[in-house]
């Protein structure tokens, strides 16, 4: 098959429904020509099912961040589908904050502890655990929510996401001599389960409907996808340490 991810394997984490980016991501880069393995955490009967719905099957293996047996094993579980060929990339696309991460003043450390684990550490806990299948190098694409600015509701989860913005730039630095590229997609809000879970997503949201130029689909998660797949192409061989916003150009706007 022809694409621009042609005869690459990827490993792309986060699936949950079609609404997810990750999804879209899984879809273009199959369409592009890509092997694709996912990743699931608590819902692996959910995950197979949405996988089904995917131009192609693609397996799926239970992974929860977090837990560092599961990361231990993740290289073994991976060559199960790959053999010894290995991955040429990684969606991470893994976010998740208590309900007390979103009250700012009152959230505890327990809380805000949870967020930064999963939703910032985990880039480089998944990175480090994958990096034995890529002898050759490979392209890490994490998904982020653009963390210049203190956004309404969003409170701490703001917070991990700058932390993972700098965990990806100091990935960059340390897996270069590696040939391993690490970059993020800052996309615009999505109405996706994650979405759900984020107290005044609503009022979040609005601001890009009057101050996208390009405009931005809610509902529509495909084109940060495809952010993420040009990303994990060759088509960026030398670009690393960066943020590519998906988000109709909101990012660029004045106050």
């Amino acid at each position: 098959m022809s694409g621009i991810l042609a005869g690459k394997r990827i490993l792309v984490t986060g699936v949950l429904t079609e609404s997810s980016i990750a999804f879209q991501a899984a879809k273009v880069a199959q369409n592009e020509g890509a092997e694709v393995i996912l990743t699931g955490f608590g819902r692996l009967t959910l995950v197979e099912r949405i996988a089904r719905r995917l131009p192609k099957p693609a397996p799926v293996i239970e992974l929860d961040v977090t837990n560092q047996e599961h990361l231990d094993g993740l290289a073994d579980r991976v060559r199960e589908h790959t053999g010894e060929a290995g991955l040429d990339g990684i969606v991470h696309s893994i976010a998740f904050g208590p309900q007390g991460a979103f009250n700012f003043l009152e959230a505890s450390w327990e809380d805000v502890g949870t967020a930064v684990h999963v939703s910032a550490y985990s880039l480089k806990s998944l990175t480090t655990a994958c990096l034995p299948l890529m002898p050759r190098g490979g392209s890490v694409v994490g998904l982020t929510f653009d963390a210049q600015v203190a956004w309404p509701k969003y409170d701490w989860m703001g917070v991990a996401k700058a932390a993972l913005e700098s965990t990806s730039r100091y990935l960059a630095r340390d897996l270069g001599a590696k040939n391993v590229r690490c970059n993020l997609v800052s996309a615009g809000p999505i109405k996706s389960m994650a979405a759900k879970s984020i107290p005044g997503f609503e009022e979040l949201a609005d601001v890009w409907n009057h101050r996208a130029p390009i405009g931005w689909d809610l509902a529509d998660p495909e084109p940060a996808g495809r952010g993420v797949v040009g990303l994990l192409s060759d088509f960026f061989p030398k670009t690393t340490g960066e943020i590519v916003h998906v988000d109709g150009g909101v990012h660029m706007m004045g106050a």
